[in-house]
């Protein structure tokens, strides 16, 4: 499961954590602007924006998990099991299979405006990647420093909706994930007010207008928490402050090996946690064995160029040693 998250300080941030019991050998992968895609459909992709992002390459060819592009448009895709619904191809539509879709966007669209117009045309179909490999059931969020979108494809079609938190998790689906926000208007960041009339009630201890807010590492109970958290949070808009406090944020819903066991016996943890600097192409990452962020400058590439740029994730511990 996962969370995705913007943040807005002086520049725009955005980024998530990937939670999940094994990594795909994922990658810090930067496409330039005249990297050649053939779609599905079998439409010519030479010519596009430059981005940056997680991905699996395979083939030569970037499954991006999430991303940013040269104008600052962010996506990342989040699992949506039992709710994702694909197609088969539509005469007429602009027909995009499933794990084409972050790469087709960010390489054609500079704004959420755009995406928005291009996904009123667009069928997202169920052709796998490749054999072995099942087509992944996936919503995505959409947002630059202006706006944000949650898309989701179900049963009768692609649904886009206004996010005004800028969160996402997984199930149930985003109408419902924002409703359930209904249940905790009551929670503050300030101290409590007693309510019980004259009876002499005691704020015990500091945080204390947090009760109630869930803790549990559900998607819908995350999705609660990390709206909050967001919401309340504070940091000063330089570079360092703004991207240690998008960190925190995802800190608080964050996965810990051995407290989300499934039914295989293994365990889900966040394998790892990204923040993009969306208006400087900076893509910062920690992992879950290291702590430390790492992070890749799209703009110390050649853009122009034709060739995939990877950085695979530094994933043991890094300590720094002051004696």
């Amino acid at each position: 499961m996962c969370t995705a998250a913007t943040y807005l300080t002086k520049d725009f941030y955005f980024g998530r954590n990937l939670d999940y019991e094994f990594p795909y050998g994922e990658s810090v992968t930067v496409t330039p602007r005249n990297y050649p895609f053939r779609l599905r459909s079998g439409a010519e992709f030479t010519s596009h924006y430059a981005m940056i992002g997680m991905a699996h390459v395979q083939n030569d060819f970037p499954l991006y998990y999430d991303g940013t592009n040269e104008k600052g448009l962010c996506i990342a895709g989040l699992n949506f099991v039992g709710n994702a619904k694909y197609h088969k191809a539509e005469p007429g539509r602009e027909n995009v299979a499933q794990f084409e879709l972050i790469l087709w966007l960010l390489g054609s669209c500079a704004t959420v405006a755009e995406a928005r117009l291009l996904l009123a045309r667009t069928n997202i179909t169920d052709v796998p990647f490749c054999d072995g490999m099942p087509v992944a059931q996936l919503h995505w969020i959409i947002a630059d420093r202006n706006e944000c979108i949650t898309v989701e494809s179900v049963q009768d079609g692609i649904h886009v909706y206004d996010n005004p938190v800028g969160v996402l998790t997984n199930n149930p689906p985003f109408p419902m994930q924002m409703f359930a926000l209904n249940n905790y208007a009551q929670v503050t960041a300030k101290p409590p007010v007693n309510r019980f009339g004259d009876l002499p009630l005691e704020t015990y201890s500091r945080g204390m207008g947090g009760l109630g807010l869930p803790g549990d590492l559900s998607s819908q109970s995350r999705f609660v928490r990390a709206s909050f958290v967001k919401l309340n949070s504070m940091s000063g808009s330089g570079e360092s402050e703004s991207v240690s406090q998008f960190f925190h944020i995802l800190g608080s819903v964050e996965q810990q090996r051995g407290c989300c066991e499934l039914e295989s016996g293994e365990h889900e943890i966040t394998l790892y946690s990204s923040c993009c600097n969306a208006d400087k192409g900076v893509y910062y990452y920690t992992t879950y064995e290291n702590s430390q962020i790492s992070g890749v400058d799209m703009h110390r590439e050649n853009l122009d160029g034709s060739k995939l740029i990877s950085y695979p994730l530094i994933e043991g511990q890094q300590i720094r040693w002051m004696n």
